[in-house]
């Protein structure tokens, strides 16, 4: 192999694990709002991904946590209406299963366990994605629903979720 090409490659293939630091931001029909946290998103050694929040400011209780296919967490119209992070699309799923599932079983790719909020609006407790790998996740959203997840398309679509309350951009840390 070329000596020069080494370093650029081995920079690339660093990259491409990277961790993930999320800025979340709340989200309504007019854009992003403040931030409300972090979630830090990491390999996990026994496989998968960890998703680490440091998040206030939330309704409490359980509440949909999902990977979505497109980097934006900007409104969009549905059905003739304006909703919030709708530019950011469906959960992710490359396999194209078109059914929503549990973190470990058949279904999206981007359903993630539920995001557990404290009585006080904060959320820290890790959750993990056992399907996922960190190269996986670049130039996605991750998003929070208003409403828990049941894992199942019934009685409601894509877990019951319901309206899209905060997002963020998922993209590789910057700098050291």
């Amino acid at each position: 192999m070329n000596k020069a090409l080494a370093p650029i490659l081995l920079a690339v293939a660093g990259a491409a694990h990277a961790d993930y630091t999320v800025d979340m931001k709340s989200i309504n029909e007019s854009g992003q709002g403040a931030s409300i946290g972090t979630v830090t998103i990491t390999a996990n050694p026994a496989g998968g991904v960890t998703f680490t929040p440091k998040l206030k400011g939330l309704p409490a209780g359980q509440r949909g946590f999902h990977v979505h296919e497109n980097a934006s967490c900007g409104p969009a119209e549905k059905a003739g209406k304006v909703v919030a992070g709708e530019a950011a699309g469906a959960h992710w799923d490359p396999d194209k299963s078109g059914k929503h599932g549990s973190p470990k079983g058949p279904g999206h790719r981007g359903d993630l366990p539920a995001l557990e909020v404290a009585a006080d609006g904060s959320a820290t407790k890790a959750v993990t994605a056992p399907r996922l790998k960190l190269a996986d996740l670049s130039r996605k959203s991750l998003m929070i629903h208003g409403g828990g997840d049941n894992y199942s398309d019934s009685p409601k679509p894509s877990g019951g979720g319901g309206d899209r309350i905060a997002c963020g951009l998922i993209r590789a840390k910057s700098g050291p």
